[in-house]
């Protein structure tokens, strides 16, 4: 799978930490929990709409921690505004869908790692799909949301941020 895919985020330089805006309010950790902006470019042909994870691979749970999950964005779509991922999705393209995350909610979830675990990584990937819409139920898993991408996909493009404390 060739593409010339990026990902970019205005609010952090790849593999930089992530700002305080963007971590969780819960567990402690006392940011104002707000989604990053994030903008891409390069779309593979073929491309009828996009999904797009965040996700960390080092949370102490076996399993890690779905912090966002985003899909049927549309095929002309370039970015989501910071804020997009409140619970309200007003601010998301149109026809664009919030999974369930790790927190049990349907909106953004910041980084929120305990204390003295080291720095996490959170991993915000976009997908270039296939399909103008994925067939996931209302209620569906972020693993489940994943599992549908995982057949749709035509290109990935990545962009990570640290946190801990």
């Amino acid at each position: 799978m060739t593409s010339n895919l990026k990902l970019r985020s205005p609010d952090f330089a790849d593999n930089a930490t992530l700002p305080r805006a963007h971590v969780h309010s819960v567990m402690g950790a006392g940011g104002d929990n707000v989604s990053p902006a994030l903008t891409w470019e390069g779309a593979p042909a073929g491309t009828k709409s996009f999904a797009l994870t965040c996700y960390d691979p080092d949370a102490p749970t076996g399993s890690g921690w779905w912090h966002w999950v985003v899909y049927d964005i549309p095929a002309s779509a370039t970015e989501l505004k910071r804020g997009a991922g409140s619970a309200a999705g007003d601010q998301l393209p149109p026809g664009a869908k919030q999974g369930r995350t790790d927190f049990g909610s349907r909106e953004y979830g910041g980084a929120a790692p305990p204390p003295g675990h080291g720095n996490h990584r959170y991993v915000f990937t976009l997908y270039a799909l296939n399909v103008d819409k994925l067939d996931a139920p209302a209620d569906a898993s972020a693993a489940y949301i994943g599992f549908l991408i995982h057949f749709a996909k035509i290109g990935e493009a990545k962009t990570t941020a640290v946190y801990g404390r």
